[in-house]
């Protein structure tokens, strides 16, 4: 068998088996005859073909069968299976919060994120960051600590990949998927709707392969506050914090499930295959999402329930992403296996919200007309542009290599603007969209780098590995702001830029060692060093000199919200890595078992602050900490048929130095107007975002039924404690409570055809994941009340039928 039908055979065996593993890349759950030869599943996160024994670092996988099974549509969904990973479910409106084994010293924030360089997000060969739904995908691979001298996307926490279904030269196929479902707490039923095909245009040299879905998901929250009129309705009964219902029926409005989803998706793949030694993939992917609010509650303000958010306007979303590829793959010589990537992709978010908090915050007395309130649009676009070749040896013998290089532009802009809709201080003819603050920002941070690793193995068991990485970035930004109100122009665009260039460079490199004491039993050490490259902050540069700045302080006396010379980029962190770990395969097969322990030390954090002028949200550089824990998984088959598994991990992330200024807030809590003050973050301060404590334990029985089989699945997973900031106890934060969610299955599988039962969050177990702001934040500010002290909740209840048709 030739070496690239062997690697064809490796990657389709994957699909047939299932896996919960904290450090392992699975653990196979059913035989198949590739595992009397000694196989288990097939991986690549290494860029090479290796089983589960061979795979000498921190990798995990969830299969297809998982996928399915577990309902696990996108990113958000993936860290009930992947110990030392915590997402943040925010709903449809962003891709969430990921934070992998603690590396995360911001604030949470119930809105999310659609950006984070902090992961490496890879779709194939192709990085990005962006929650494309998980359909017609083999696999996902989630590797845990540093992999920039294995990927060209350096990663300071690791790197997740979906690995799709590639297209078949041989064989016409397809494949129509559909799900029905209802939602605790919603009015109205969700569903699914996919598909699959693949065509051999050319037998054994093109083929074209096809995924497209449609997801729509009916929502849970309700907006029971909103504005009848903006400027002319009142928000609110002068200095209460109770609404009559005669005051309900003259002034506000409601509506249902605003945090619905309307995704579409697509995924395109044309192969041109000349023989088994070259071969190139052209891929179109598209994705499209759609709501109109938030996936938070308003902590009770004005008596709302658990599934009721308190904003004064509807809050809609669309975001959509666009991303061309090409890969070449190409034997060079018998020496090596070329892989080439060039990629382009395009995503845009248009969003508005609620901006009437922030304005009275900031205490500019537009509280003073009765029925001031505020709302803000923000249109943001991130071009991204990036090559990758890799060159991975081929040739056997005892020592291994691969080498790549890498280069990656990325381009953004964001357009922002808040309205005072009917303000008595605006001028309706000069300024008829009621404008109080416009702003443009365009930043483009280029990156390269050259990356590459060796292995050598002294005996048949034993291997050593070292790699390194070389990079380099830049980084611009130019902006400009403006205030209608006070007679500036309504288009920052009519002033002169601002702005400013920064970079750096640097290495990092790894050290690798693994040991097979038997074919069952595997130990390894690894020493690796992160590094996350900075870039600019998406604030306007403030004017030289500040207009009404008498003191000099750089602070002015107007509303302007920029960012001065120290705000406008931030710089880089690193970390440094330590990890030691087991995997092991007991009798027979029937018991397997994952153990690794873990310290990082973390320098020069990124970290969430805000301006100085305007409080505007900045990244800024500050302090040391230190990750440390351990992972740990296992699947027992005691019997035919049965199948139990179990994850835990525990993860203890911390502060290691004081960290002067860094955390705002209002001094005196709760009194306006506020007198925004900061506090120092103290070593020993628990890290936010993660959770310390996390596992997840599952079982699954399959037995013959007919002319197919029945599997029932039912599976618990724990999710620990998370802070919402540093120093969260004295900086008004919270302590978000740990929780259990249930799921089970019932799914009866004809190979042709199958149907599931499902329910997820079984006994409709109502837990909180996020938050925004602080407590400082509350209270009432000359008679308002405040209402952007929100809570992110997890989705409730759900439970439906799902079927499956192959041909």
């Amino acid at each position: 068998m030739s070496r690239r039908a062997k690697l064809k055979l490796g990657l389709l065996s994957a699909t047939i088996f299932t896996n919960m593993v904290a450090m392992t890349p699975a653990m196979a759950e059913a035989p198949v005859e590739a595992e009397a030869e000694g196989d288990s599943i097939i991986v690549t996160g290494t860029r090479r073909i290796t089983t589960i024994m061979d795979s000498p670092i921190n990798i995990s996988a969830v299969s297809a069968e998982d996928m399915a099974r577990q309902r696990i549509q996108d990113v958000r969904d993936l860290a009930d299976f992947t110990p030392g990973l915590t997402i943040s479910d925010t709903g449809p409106g962003t891709t969430g919060t990921v934070v992998l084994r603690g590396l995360s010293a911001s604030d949470v924030d119930s809105s999310g994120s659609n950006y984070d360089d902090s992961v490496g997000v890879y779709l194939g060969e192709v990085p990005l960051y962006y929650d494309f739904k998980l359909l017609d995908i083999e696999r996902v691979e989630t590797l845990l600590g540093p992999q920039g001298t294995l990927y060209g996307l350096g990663t300071l926490a690791g790197a997740i990949r979906y690995i799709p279904n590639r297209p078949d030269v041989e064989k016409f196929e397809g494949e129509v998927h559909g799900s029905f479902y209802g939602k605790s707490h919603g009015s109205k039923p969700g569903y699914q709707m996919d598909a699959v095909i693949n065509i051999p245009i050319a037998k054994d040299h093109i083929a074209f392969r096809s995924a497209t879905g449609y997801y729509y998901d009916p929502g849970f929250i309700d907006y029971t506050l909103l504005i009848q009129e903006p400027g002319v309705s009142l928000p609110q009964p002068a200095g209460s914090t109770t609404i009559s219902d005669s005051f309900r029926a003259a002034n506000l409005t409601s509506r249902k499930d605003l945090n619905f989803e309307k995704t579409i998706t697509t995924r395109n793949q044309l192969l041109f295959q000349v023989d088994e030694d070259f071969s190139a993939t052209v891929t179109y992917a598209f994705q499209q999402t759609k709501t109109d609010g938030a996936q938070s509650n308003g902590a009770g303000v004005f008596g709302t329930g658990k599934y009721e958010n308190a904003s004064r306007y509807i809050e809609p979303v669309k975001r959509r992403a666009h991303l061309v590829s090409l890969e070449i793959n190409a034997n060079v010589f018998n020496i090596a296996d070329l892989v080439a990537t060039t990629a382009y992709t395009d995503v845009k978010s248009d969003s508005q919200g609620d901006n009437t908090d922030l304005l009275l915050d900031l205490d500019y007395d537009y509280e003073l007309f009765p029925a001031f309130s505020s709302w803000s649009e923000s249109h943001t676009r991130r071009k991204q542009y990036n090559q990758e070749v890799r060159l991975v040896s081929s040739h056997g013998g005892p020592f291994s290599w691969s080498i790549g290089g890498f280069y990656n532009e990325n381009k953004y802009g964001s357009d922002y603007a808040e309205h005072i809709p009917n303000h008595p201080w605006a001028d309706a003819a000069t300024n008829p969209d009621y404008l109080e603050y416009v702003s443009y920002t365009r930043s483009k941070v280029t990156e390269q780098a050259i990356f590459g690793e060796g292995s050598f193995h002294i005996t048949p068991d034993w291997q050593v590995t070292g790699g390194a990485r070389y990079f380099k970035y830049t980084s611009t930004i130019a902006g400009a702001q403006t205030l209608p109100i006070l007679g500036d122009p309504l288009d920052p665009r009519d002033l002169t830029p601002r702005g400013g260039d920064a970079g750096k460079n640097g290495t990092v490199w790894k050290i690798n060692s693994s040991y097979k004491f038997t074919d069952g039993l595997m130990a390894y050490a690894t020493y690796s060093k992160g590094y996350r490259i900075g870039g600019p902050n998406s604030v306007a540069p403030c004017p030289t000199p500040l207009p009404n700045d008498p003191d000099g302080d750089n602070i002015n006396n107007t509303q302007l919200i920029c960012a001065l010379p120290n705000e406008i980029q931030f710089g880089p962190d690193s970390t440094k890595n330590i990890e030691i770990g087991i995997r092991s395969q007991l009798f027979d097969r029937k018991l397997s078992f994952s153990f690794n322990v873990f310290q990082i030390k973390w320098q020069g954090l990124q970290v969430d602050s805000a301006t100085l002028n305007g409080i505007a949200g900045i990244t800024v550089n500050g302090g040391g900490a230190e990750s440390k824990g351990f992972e740990s998984s296992f699947q027992l088959r005691p019997l035919a048929g049965l199948s139990i598994q179990g994850t835990y991990s525990y993860t203890d992330a911390k502060l290691t130095d004081d960290v002067p200024g860094i955390i705002p807030v209002n001094d005196p809590p709760g009194t306006y107007p506020s007198a925004p003050i900061t506090l120092a973050a103290l070593s020993g301060d628990r890290l936010p975002g993660s959770t310390k404590n996390s596992g997840s334990l599952g079982a699954a029985y399959t037995m013959p039924l007919m002319a197919g089989s029945l599997t029932a699945n039912w599976t618990a997973t724990y999710r620990g404690s998370v802070v919402t900031r540093l120093g969260w106890d004295r900086a008004y934060g919270d302590k978000l409570p740990s929780f259990v969610m249930h799921r089970a299955s019932l799914s009866y599988d004809a190979g042709q055809y199958s149907v599931s039962l499902f329910a997820n969050n079984i006994f409709d177990k109502y837990a909180v994941v996020s938050v925004s702001n602080d407590r400082s934040r509350t209270g009432l500010n000359d008679g308002v009340l405040l209402r952007y002290y929100q809570k992110a909740v997890a989705n409730p209840r759900t439970f439906g039928v799902d079927v499956r048709f192959k041909y």
